[in-house]
């Protein structure tokens, strides 16, 4: 065992590789898209139960002419992607650079109980459809398990411009600080479009997980579910300082959980997330979430889903704990 000196050096030794390679590896398939054309988002009211459709409205305008510069621009599968935006609900969308969404599953002012999904790196428009499976999954577990006259609904807010899995931002909490005055707002203006006792969940995987943890103070939150996390950058739940109940998960077969979770100040920045979710050491809820990967938390039939289903229903007694 090594003291406790030597495992400070360890630790720090383990960070700078992963910066290192960070640096020095290729970016992932990502791309960024920054010459595309669109037209900046629409000036919309405030968003309430009254201006809901004129909001879905003004943002299926926004994404099909979108669509129709990227196309003109030549960029064929941006243009696909803004045009399957254009024929949904969207609270918000943007279709410059690497792009901005929040799509609505279900019926939202009347819901008894809604989602909220904040995904992690790698999640533009350009690869938005694997997040809308994601969401859509959730939005099929909910109503099959939801009782008699019980409503839900799903937000998938890609509300942040999120990092590349190989590259340096993954492992700060940079893009977390920005994005989560975004996501506090956003919860707050959500509420106003719910009903008074709509219960909320936010169920936030990966990188996501740190904008949830940046997020977690004072946010109007019931629960908040944290999947496939590397860390939060809180050395606790009781760090978050929310009223939120705080869950987390990690899959069998999940590579985060070779992560190191600590932190460490090198090249005037802070790397890494602090401590590990599941642990309990961290004292979040810790359930079941089967021997999925990555990227397999909202496979249907998971028990990661039905656990997920199960917290946003309110339904924690259901929870299987791992």
């Amino acid at each position: 065992m090594f003291p406790p000196r030597h495992r400070r050096h360890w630790r720090r030794a383990c960070l700078a590789a992963l910066l290192t390679t960070a640096i020095a590896a290729p970016l992932s398939a990502a791309t960024t898209h920054p010459g595309i054309p669109a037209p900046r988002p629409s000036a919309l009211p405030p968003l309430t139960a009254t201006t809901l459709q004129k909001t879905y409205e003004a943002n299926r305008a926004d994404a099909s002419a979108a669509a129709a510069m990227a196309a003109a621009h030549g960029d064929t599968d941006r243009a696909a992607a803004d045009r399957t935006l254009a024929s949904r609900n969207l609270l918000a969308f943007d279709g410059r650079g690497t792009g901005r969404a929040t799509e609505v599953l279900g019926d939202l002012p009347r819901a008894d109980h809604v989602a909220v999904l904040v995904p992690g790196s790698d999640t533009s428009l350009d690869t938005y459809a694997r997040f809308h499976k994601a969401a859509a999954a959730l939005y099929t577990d909910l109503t099959h398990r939801a009782s008699h006259g019980t409503r839900v609904a799903v937000v998938a807010w890609l509300g942040y411009a999120t990092p590349a899995t190989v590259s340096t931002t993954v492992t700060t909490t940079t893009r977390a600080d920005e994005a989560a005055p975004h996501l506090r707002t956003f919860v707050h203006d959500l509420r106003a479009a719910t009903g008074p006792h709509a219960r909320l969940s936010l169920l936030c995987h990966s990188y996501g997980s740190v904008v949830c943890g940046r997020a977690a103070p004072g946010l109007d939150a019931d629960d908040i579910a944290l999947v496939g996390s590397p860390g939060t950058g809180a050395g606790s739940a009781a760090a978050l300082h929310t009223r939120a109940r705080v869950w987390a998960a990690r899959g069998g077969d999940d590579w985060i959980a070779h992560v190191p979770h600590t932190s460490a100040h090198l090249f005037g920045t802070t790397i890494g997330f602090g401590t590990d979710p599941v642990s309990r050491a961290f004292g979040a809820r810790v359930f079941d979430a089967g021997d999925v990967q990555h990227s397999g938390y909202f496979t249907p039939g998971s028990a990661s889903l039905a656990n997920l289903a199960r917290i946003t229903l309110g339904e924690t007694s259901e929870v299987t704990r791992a």
